[in-house]
């Protein structure tokens, strides 16, 4: 319980762990308020035994009771206040924190750890942090304080009864910690079956439209069933391994209670107390079934807040690339890779690996598909690290540069767009942030964007749908376009970017393309011809090593894969029905 309670104050940040502890202060203080309804008791039965009741006595009493209920109920508000701001502060900074942190991960993290995973640590994690588990350690906590307060006032009333109490709260820990032992092994299969549900709803949701295509909806319906159904199970099971050990840890309780009673009358009657301490020690009971009980029932949760904690760490542990490096211009734009290679899951991907683009050129890389292509571009621009050999810009080794600085350097054109759910204007700033309209318009008559946004309801103040669904292929592909355009990388990689564009879309891609890649240095993969006969130098990738090289005349001089890779388009091209 204790290492649970440090876990979570470490995993906090210093602002809101600092308003947790004063919490828990305050927490402390509300015990202490709440306890003095004992003293507003004691001050009447006094009088009552001395029969010395005057208006004093009866004004004292109620103004210690009133000052129990004010003083408490004030604190508990600013205790509750503070728990808040705590919880939801931290969930809110680690999620920012854990998207700032997956910046600079190597890109294979993303293969090996499902989108679900990801987003069920940020938000269904993040949420039972914040509102589940910030509102269990507090309670837990307020509890534990009452109880130790409580258990202390016994003492003071009779030490027989006060050690009675101590052997019975042995008791109910062995049997809270024997509860959340049980509950650890279920608890993490309810957070699995949380993050296979999310991962199971975004894949069905995503797929939606090849689901409907392919009459797939009984198959798919069904694996989400199961994954609805097995969430249910795993947060059935917990349920249901924790009742018993809460009935007993809330038997145990009662019977604490009860025998405090028994213990109280058994000693006055045998004349071992007085009537005085025999009634308080009976109010004292009760008070110590509160705390008791808010600290059992709750405490069994608090396995939950351990598995948020460590599944928000398991993702902040993934060691990030090395991006402190220097805010380095390059004095020229000379990309250069010189024997690298490349392997993910053991699997080689580039085999000792040699080429150098020189600025304001234009490379295509061309090649069967998994010979390596993509992974290629993620590594001169260091999506990746390299596992040997260097990758350099401008004569300087890529890990040398800050990662900020270096991304300067890029833009991206991707086959798969993704767009944000924003104005089409802040999409297209997302290159130049600061970007005024003017500019905004400009980039976007470049990109040949501007007749088809002027032609939305609202122009470039547009709300697209998220991932651009509201678009066309190539209508959301120029907006790419646009967007590089506006950031002026000196670097541009196409991957693919004309590849599932209709025809009738082609000529003004190719021209918005044309517009960024003026006086750039140029890295395209490409299958289409005219998009790669009149690139500077051809690299022609199979199985991670360049097997041909140079320009589309000195290529179609010799027998080779470039060569049969032009004759079958050529083929495809012509053929008709």
């Amino acid at each position: 319980m204790f290492q649970t309670f440090k876990q979570f104050f470490k995993f906090c940040n210093k602002v809101n762990r600092k308003k947790f502890y004063i919490s828990i202060v305050l927490g402390v203080f509300s015990s202490l308020f709440g306890v003095l309804k004992i003293s507003a008791t004691a001050v009447m039965l006094t009088a009552i035994f001395q029969e010395t009741i005057t208006n004093s006595t009866i004004f004292t009493s109620f103004g210690i009771m009133l000052l129990s209920i004010l003083g408490s109920s004030l604190i508990n508000y600013q205790s509750t206040m503070l728990q808040t701001e705590a919880g939801y502060g931290t969930a809110a900074e680690k999620r920012m924190e854990i998207a700032e942190h997956m910046r600079y991960l190597p890109m294979g993290y993303f293969n090996k750890n499902s989108l679900g995973k990801i987003t069920s640590v940020v938000t269904n994690t993040m949420e039972n942090l914040s509102d589940v588990g910030t509102r269990v350690v507090m309670l837990v906590t307020s509890g534990i304080f009452l109880t130790a307060v409580i258990t202390i006032i016994t003492f003071l009333f009779d030490v027989r009864i006060g050690l009675f109490i101590v052997c019975g709260l042995c008791v109910y820990l062995f049997v809270n910690t024997r509860m959340q032992k049980a509950a650890q092994a279920c608890s993490e299969k309810k957070v699995h079956a949380d993050s296979v549900l999310v991962e199971k709803v975004l894949e069905y949701i995503k797929g939606i439209a090849e689901v409907k295509s392919y009459h797939l909806s009984g198959k798919y319906n069904q694996t989400l069933e199961s994954a609805i159904d097995q969430n249910a199970k795993a947060n059935t099971e917990l349920e249901l391994l924790l009742v018993p050990y809460m009935t007993l840890q809330n038997l145990i309780a009662k019977l604490i209670v009860t025998g405090i009673s028994i213990l109280a009358l058994a000693f006055y009657t045998q004349n071992t107390m007085t009537l005085f301490h025999c009634i308080m020690l009976l109010i004292c009971s009760f008070l110590m079934l509160e705390g008791l009980e808010k600290a059992g029932n709750y405490s069994s949760l608090l396995r939950v807040v351990d598995l948020c904690v460590k599944q928000a760490n398991d993702i902040l542990e993934v060691p990030m690339m090395k991006i402190d490096g220097e805010d380095i211009s390059p004095s020229n734009f000379e990309l250069k890779a010189d024997h690298i290679d490349f392997a993910y899951d053991q699997k080689k991907i580039i085999d000792d690996l040699s080429i150098v683009i020189p600025p304001n050129t234009t490379t295509a890389i061309v090649g069967p598909s998994g010979g390596g292509k993509t992974t290629l571009c993620h590594l001169l621009s260091r999506f990746w690290d390299v596992d040997r050999g260097t990758v350099t810009l401008g004569g300087r080794n890529i890990k040398e540069y800050d990662m900020d600085a270096l991304m300067k350097n890029f833009s991206f054109v991707f086959q798969n767009v993704y767009l944000f759910k924003d104005t089409i204007a802040n999409n297209i700033r997302f290159g130049k942030p600061e970007a005024s309209m003017e500019e905004v318009i400009a980039v976007a008559k470049k990109a040949r964007c501007h007749d088809f946004i002027v032609a939305l309801p609202d122009g470039y103040d547009t709300i697209i749908q998220e991932n651009g669904g509201s678009l066309s292929g190539g209508e959301r592909q120029r907006l790419s376009i646009a967007r590089a355009i506006m950031k002026d990388a000196p670097i541009i990689i196409l991957d693919e970017a004309t590849a599932n564009v209709d025809p009738e879309n082609e000529q003004e891609l190719l021209g918005a393309i044309n517009e960024l890649t003026k006086h750039k240095s140029i890295i395209m993969i490409a299958h289409r011809l005219k998009t790669v006969q009149n690139a500077d130098q051809i690299l022609v990738l199979d199985h991670g090593k360049i097997i041909q090289k140079g320009s589309h005349q000195e290529l179609m001089s010799i027998d080779g894969l470039y060569k049969r890779f032009v004759k079958q388009r050529e083929l495809a091209t012509n053929w008709k029905l």
